[in-house]
């Protein structure tokens, strides 16, 4: 892994000994393993889809965590661009706040989930909009470059507690989207030792938390920027894909 000092309220990053702009440099994902997103953490997405829990065919709320996967494919990086399927016009940009595995952690106690926490990054979680709930929107969520990471993994000791995190969301400079940890339903932790009652995290792996409920949504030529107080700045821009077209 490569370290680098750097300074997201500047933009800037020293590295090898001398000092560089963010946009000066060639950004690859700060991750290689698998990827999980937590589903119904938002407490407001929670509130708002209640209601529609009590119907068919579950009617109920679901008791323990609900995941979904980012496969290989959509990983992507920081100024890296996002293709938009032919068809699609726009796509739904969640920000995430991802925590990045550095211990293999099975089972762990909440009390000791972030012993298992190398550091934090940023996911902007993108997807065609859909409205399927009840079964995974493989389709929808999982295409090519729908989840960019980074620009880079920062360590425990230098983020700031993680219930004072907060996010904000740009679309082509304009402010659309402000949220805190306190909208999330559980703390991280007992989200990690709940997840790893039942499935074992390995190094490199991310879990990683949104905030749908109010998530924008972006078309081609739209600049997404996802920044998280402490962990950094992730921007890409959506360009439309043509059939056909090598990328």
């Amino acid at each position: 892994m490569i370290e680098a000092e750097a300074a997201p309220q500047s933009g800037t990053v020293r590295w090898h000994g001398r000092m560089h702009r963010m946009e000066e440099l060639e950004w690859a994902a700060p991750v290689g393993g698998a990827m999980y997103g937590v589903a119904w953490n938002d407490r407001l997405e929670w509130e708002r889809c209640f209601e529609r829990m009590h119907q068919p065919p579950y009617r109920k709320p679901p008791e323990g965590p609900v995941l979904y996967m980012k496969p290989a494919n959509t990983i992507n990086a920081h100024r890296r661009p996002v293709f938009l399927p032919p068809g699609v016009n726009e796509l739904r940009a969640v920000p995430a706040l991802g925590l990045v595995i550095g211990r293999t952690a099975a089972r762990v106690q909440p009390g000791r989930a972030l012993d298992y926490v190398d550091g934090y990054t940023i996911v902007n979680d993108f997807s065609i909009p859909h409205e399927q709930r009840y079964r995974p929107a493989v389709k929808e969520q999982a295409r090519d470059g729908f989840a960019p990471v980074g620009p880079w993994i920062v360590s425990k000791r230098e983020a700031p507690p993680l219930s004072a995190l907060s996010v904000r969301v740009y679309v082509n400079g304009l402010l659309v989207q402000q949220a805190g940890a306190g909208r999330f339903r559980r703390p991280v932790e007992q989200w990690l030792a709940d997840v790893t009652d039942f499935m074992t995290l390995y190094p490199g792996d991310v879990l990683f938390f949104g905030w749908p409920a109010d998530a924008p949504l972006a078309a081609a030529g739209d600049v997404v920027r996802v920044e998280i107080e402490g962990v950094g700045v992730l921007e890409n821009r959506l360009v439309r894909e043509e059939g056909g077209e090598e990328r």
